[in-house]
């Protein structure tokens, strides 16, 4: 059975720092690009970031590049985000999401599109207070 559990949110004040973790399990963890997303209220859910577990390559959203990077090792089958410089807009539950690399998916990874992911976590909460 594939599962993510996101983990690492909290309340932090602007220009803060957090960073999430991303466990997976059930798949071959280097087959899968693992992405991160963000839902705020009243907003739609958008893509963050992306990591390929095959090659290490990894994508952003314009919103966040120079100030979040993702990453996998450390822990086994575990990505991260690191967030830095947090701002009040950064504010939104955050998912990470898994799906198969194949020339099907690229393009939902090197774009983040939300809608390209096949499992999902159930997310974590972070707040930034201004």
């Amino acid at each position: 059975e594939v599962q993510l559990q996101a983990s690492g949110g909290g309340l932090v004040q602007a220009g803060g720092s957090l960073r999430l973790s991303c466990a997976a399990s059930g798949f071959t963890f280097d087959d899968y690009a693992i992405g991160w997303f963000r839902q705020a209220p009243g907003k739609e859910r958008e893509g963050v970031s992306c990591i390929s577990s095959s090659n290490g390559s990894t994508y952003y959203a314009d919103s966040v590049k120079g100030r979040f990077t993702i990453s996998s090792g450390n822990a086994k089958n575990t990505v991260y985000l690191q967030m830095n410089s947090l701002k009040p807009e950064d504010t939104a539950i955050y998912y990470c999401a898994a799906v198969p690399e194949s020339l099907h998916t690229i393009m939902a990874i090197t774009r983040i599109h939300a809608d390209g992911m096949d499992y999902w976590g159930k997310g974590t909460q972070v707040t930034v207070s201004s």
